[in-house]
């Protein structure tokens, strides 16, 4: 009589366990949905944490849950995908630069954006991986290229930062690499880098939008219509003082 052989994963991917991403993957957004959430670079590190859904994580289509340790960011894993790809790892514990330290990157983060612009992009959900890229995702990428990280998400990154008043006709009051933050007054949608000038990058759609990276301006005059209509939905402003410490955010 053959014996039942026990899944390995039980006894390896269990919650609480951490580990090292050795390739770049996919993150989805629930246990079903093939929807992209994210994209996870190689290098990254992330903890695999209870299932809300189910009390056996082995029973939802071969994914786990995790909760991605640089910005708290949860998300679907495929087990098939980071089977191999993983190394498993006992602590971790987040780098936390200085406001002067943030600071003094500033103008890199910036060149790596106009740089990465000149590259052919197009507008992807949950691109982090480059060369295409969603709204918060190039946000979230350029800073954490420089080693500073922060939330993946537009609201996120809203909530995180602090926030900062500028006169919209003069512009007094904001300066390059301060993120500029767009959508209805419920929530923020969309996010974009201030350059100087009036100027700002960002990564937006094919819906008014450029379906990639590209650069608009805060000025009333002489606007574009993309300009524009981010104009009409702009929020307001905030500045990255310190890093994501890794704690899960709503």
């Amino acid at each position: 009589m053959s014996e039942l052989k026990q899944d390995p994963r039980k006894n390896i991917f269990i919650p609480g366990t951490k580990w090292l991403l050795n390739n770049s993957i996919n993150g989805y957004q629930s246990c079903a949905s093939n929807e992209l959430a994210t994209e996870i670079i190689t290098g990254r590190k992330f903890e695999i944490t209870f299932s809300s859904a189910k009390s056996n994580l082995y029973q939802t289509k071969g994914r786990v849950k995790a909760r991605l340790l640089e910005d708290g960011y949860i998300c679907w894993l495929e087990l098939k995908e980071i089977e191999e790809q993983v190394k498993k790892i006992t602590t971790w514990k987040p780098l936390l630069l200085s406001r002067e330290e943030i600071n003094q990157q500033i103008p890199k983060i910036l060149d790596w954006i106009e740089t990465t612009s000149k590259k052919t992009n197009y507008y992807l959900w949950g691109g982090t991986a480059g060369p295409n890229f969603d709204c918060s995702g190039l946000i979230q990428t350029a800073f954490s290229l420089r080693n500073i990280w922060i939330p993946r998400d537009s609201y996120q990154q809203e909530k995180f930062c602090k926030k900062i008043k500028f006169n919209q006709n003069t512009l007094e009051g904001i300066i390059p690499g301060d993120l500029l933050f767009f959508g209805n007054q419920e929530k923020c949608s969309h996010v974009a880098i201030y350059i100087g000038e009036g100027l700002y990058w960002h990564s937006s759609g094919i819906e008014n939008g450029r379906n990639g990276i590209g650069k608009d301006t805060l000025k009333i005059i002489n606007k574009n219509s993309i300009s524009y209509y981010y104009q009409s939905i702009l929020r307001g402003a905030g500045r990255i003082e310190n890093c994501h410490d890794g704690t899960e955010l709503d």
